[in-house]
């Protein structure tokens, strides 16, 4: 029997089911700055948001850190305990001052924000799979797996946002992660290698960071890119891949890894996506999860320039102005099968009440 968390009690009805903390942003000290991350990302997004009229925040879902014992549905008790050593943060978070620092202020001040956006993904899904799609602004974390962290990634939220779904949500079998992170997604392919309900698609700069050869053989439809792709090469592949992957399995859920780090002079991503180009990617990915009616839970991975929080908003807003994503359709449930089957047979049943 699956433990009892709090991360799957009910949002709000009349909240978007956007997801988001302030405990998401990593602020101490000054030494965020030392990695090409912009750690404050997630709450520039917000604000944006915010700016437009599109949200406030009594109108989104506030996230809740993961337990331990939620972490533990895929995590090793040996891997949560490594993290209680400070040189191991810093190596999974590539900020090496961290190394120095005690504990306990390396797991409130670093760790306790990746906790609280791993709830927010665990609980994104949930929310996904009710409303027909949510959005976690963190989360992402793809390079991490059970039992081993790394490339900022200390905990796998993706792979426990699909295996709660998987058990604890009745009609959840199957699912389709789309990562379009510009770095392969070593953490969850790992996870679920053998899994024959996760279907895997990544498209990614073939020469970066992890280039793990172990973890490409779990990848359903891998695309992998030169140096410096652009827009029209790009958007091709992205939507003749999603197409296929879709039309090859029906999933569930998809799970899509909405990273902007493939745009044009990130540091460390090495493609030359223009930011209408990210916008488009994430519509075309919209559009056809919708179209097929799948619920999808989007995260927003990695990003490593002050203008990617711009972009994330800019893309939210145009889903919107599209009508991909949508509170009143979220509420009814719309692109919901189960949900779309309980209104049927309500008005069947005013029906034939109707004809007695």
């Amino acid at each position: 029997r699956p433990h009892r968390t709090e991360l799957y009690e009910d949002a709000p009805s009349a909240c978007w089911p956007i997801v988001y903390s302030p405990d998401y942003n990593i602020t101490f000290m000054g030494l965020e700055k030392l990695h090409p991350f912009d750690a404050g990302k997630w709450g520039k997004v917000i604000n944006f948001l915010k700016e437009e009229k599109l949200i406030a925040d009594d109108l989104i879902v506030q996230a809740r850190e993961a337990t331990d014992e939620d972490l533990l549905v895929v995590h090793t008790r040996r891997y949560l305990n490594k993290l209680k050593w400070s040189f191991v943060v810093a190596t999974i978070t590539e900020i090496p001052p961290v190394a120095f620092l005690p504990n306990f202020v390396v797991q409130q001040k670093v760790l306790k924000p990746l906790r609280t956006q791993t709830g927010g993904t665990i609980m994104a899904g949930k929310l996904a799979v009710d409303r027909g799609w949510a959005i976690n602004v963190g989360g992402g974390f793809h390079h991490c797996s059970s039992d081993k962290g790394g490339g900022f990634c200390a905990y796998a939220d993706i792979t426990l946002a699909i295996k709660f779904l998987f058990e604890r949500v009745q009609g959840v079998s199957k699912a389709t992660i789309i990562d379009l992170d510009a770095h392969q997604g070593n953490g969850h392919e790992r996870d679920f290698m053998d899994d024959h309900r996760v279907y895997i698609m990544d498209v990614y700069n073939r020469y970066i960071y992890p280039g793990d050869g172990f973890a490409k053989r779990a990848i359903k439809r891998k695309v992998e890119l030169e140096w410096g792709t652009e827009d029209t090469e790009y958007l091709q592949k992205v939507h003749t891949h999603v197409e296929g992957a879709l039309n090859e399995v029906k999933p569930d859920v998809i799970v899509y890894n909405a990273g902007t780090d493939i745009l044009d002079g990130d540091p460390l991503g090495g493609l030359a996506i223009s930011p209408q180009g990210i916008v488009k990617r994430d519509e075309v990915v919209f559009k056809a999860a919708r179209s097929r009616r799948i619920p999808i839970l989007m995260v927003t991975s990695g990003g490593y320039q002050k203008r990617t929080a711009r972009i994330i908003a800019d893309s939210i807003l145009n889903l919107h102005s599209l009508g991909l994503i949508d509170k009143e359709l979220a509420i009814s449930g719309a692109g919901n099968p189960k949900v779309e089957q309980m209104i049927r047979d309500s008005a069947k049943d005013l029906t034939d009440l109707s004809l007695q």
